[in-house]
């Protein structure tokens, strides 16, 4: 079996190679989805800010009817 070193706690460790891809795998794993997580933050900060600047925020069915001709 292939060996790999990974960093755990400050140490190197040595263990088999399909172990240390997976140990990289779920460090990646929980890069992407903080960032995810902070991207939706500040995209929702955004459109809240933007949304509330007038003073009034409507819902999707009010703007609807607000748009739509008088029957």
């Amino acid at each position: 079996m292939a060996k790999d070193v990974i960093k755990v706690d400050g140490e190197d460790v040595v263990v088999q190679e399909d172990t240390a891809k997976a140990y990289r795998g779920v460090n990646w794993m929980i890069v992407v989805l903080l960032s995810f997580v902070v991207i939706v933050a500040v995209l929702m900060a955004v459109f809240f800010l933007r949304a509330s600047r007038d003073g009034n925020i409507e819902t999707p069915a009010q703007i609807e009817n607000t748009n739509s001709p008088a029957r």
